[in-house]
């Protein structure tokens, strides 16, 4: 029996995951538009940037701003914070839906933050407990769940563990990552049935990437496993730094044609999702690829 869900929810990630590797600089007003049309299409949870130091993402400067502006916006509006330090600046700018990241693999968390899961883990652990006490929202989003650029294929059980950690603690939403889009669907029904298994009552989302062309039917997969909450980028935008030739994100417009199509609803508009990907288009420093995308373009060319 094919398991379909009524509704599920749809986490844009295309402003701060999207964004923090594209080589063009995007001015702060730009985003903000961009921004504001996203939220203007029927999404309700965004991940708007990253307080992270502007020496290595240059792209993400201007998140104080970034996250005033949105202040009076219903919507969920998730910033990333690395670190205290990012806890810190997050706090100056009155955001309170914070998001951390963690690799299961060691190599990767020590290329990417020069420490081992385990250094990673006794840092951030205090601080989550700390601010669940303060009654914050926070995301903790895994990345190379499923295999690393470095060590190859993860055992599911460590991914099992890492996440039992965080839930401890109270987690509101663990984002299970595909980081360099290596993952099939058998691995994917694997992994998500394993964690539904174990944690029934804990709110898990699914971050695709697609470079083998493999994330719409991951996202079907994991739909079949029980999963609702699917991160996604407006044209698909985002990659890996520390993946060569990891490609984007998971398209917000292919996966809501696929929702569409199965009768599942988002609650977002995809004529209007449209207007803020040709708003941003301009500026970037590569194409729009997406297939719905690319669909949309040649239609409205031939009009």
């Amino acid at each position: 029996m094919v398991m379909k869900p009524k509704n599920v929810m749809i986490v844009e990630v295309g402003p701060r995951d999207g964004l923090q590797n594209e080589p063009n600089l995007i001015k702060t007003e730009v985003k903000e538009q961009f921004i504001k049309k996203l939220w203007a299409s029927g999404i309700q949870e965004m991940e708007l940037t990253s307080f992270v130091s502007p020496k290595w993402v240059p792209q993400m400067a201007d998140s104080k701003e970034i996250v005033e502006k949105n202040s009076t916006n219903s919507g969920r509006k998730i910033v990333l914070v690395p670190n205290l330090k990012g806890v810190q600046l997050a706090d100056d700018a009155n955001a309170t839906e914070l998001a951390f990241f963690i690799g299961v693999s060691d190599t990767f968390n020590k290329k990417n933050i020069n420490r081992s899961t385990n250094e990673a883990l006794m840092e951030l652990l205090p601080l989550i407990k700390q601010l669940k006490e303060q009654k914050k929202w926070l995301r903790i989003c895994i990345s190379t769940a499923f295999y690393c650029p470095y060590e190859g294929k993860i055992d599911p059980n460590n991914v099992l563990s890492l996440c039992q950690k965080f839930i401890q603690y109270g987690v509101d939403d663990i984002s299970v990552a595909d980081t360099i889009g290596m993952a099939n669907p058998q691995e994917v029904a694997f992994l998500f049935s394993l964690l539904k298994e174990a944690f029934p009552s804990t709110t898990f989302s699914a971050h695709f990437h697609d470079t083998r062309g493999m994330a719409l039917s991951n996202i079907y997969t994991a739909l079949q496993a029980g999963i609702t909450r699917f991160d996604c980028s407006a044209g698909g935008l985002g990659g890996c730094p520390f993946a060569k030739g990891a490609t984007g994100n998971v398209a917000t417009e292919d996966a809501l044609t696929l929702f569409e199509s199965l009768g599942i609803e988002t609650g977002i508009d995809i004529n209007k999702l449209f207007q803020a990907i040709d708003l941003l288009a301009p500026h970037l420093s590569s194409p729009i690829l997406s297939k719905n995308y690319l669909l949309y373009s040649r239609q409205k060319s031939t009009v």
